[in-house]
């Protein structure tokens, strides 16, 4: 699902994105300049491995996502306290974004129940 960003105002423009047993659902909201603010929550199971022992786990997940994308490149980095994500072709993939930030928890270090 891709988003026009210069089409988003005030009024936030619902989403909703599901992949497998994953749901990314939130808003975009134009928040000053060039800069649009995504909230979401991602929610479902995600597939992971054990970091000890290589074993694959279904991960509960619940995370409250919040951060910015701007409409091209962002120079002024002291004024906001959340991460920025730069658009080079003015549209927002909510797709991809889900997809990241699954990755981004992916990443992190589980144990299964053998190796806790």
């Amino acid at each position: 699902m891709k988003v026009t960003l210069r089409k988003i105002g005030k009024i936030p423009l619902d989403f909703e994105v599901k992949s497998d047993e994953m749901t990314f659902k939130g808003y975009l909201e134009y928040y000053s300049g060039k800069l649009i603010l995504l909230k979401a929550n991602l929610s479902g199971l995600v597939n992971t491995e054990c970091s000890q022992c290589g074993e694959e786990i279904k991960l509960p997940v619940d995370e409250k996502i919040e951060f910015f994308i701007s409409d091209g490149i962002y120079e002024n980095s002291d004024e906001i306290d959340l991460d920025v994500v730069e658009s080079f072709d003015s549209t927002a993939d909510i797709d991809e974004l889900m997809h990241s930030e699954i990755e981004l928890i992916k990443s992190d270090y589980y144990s299964c129940e053998n190796c806790k």
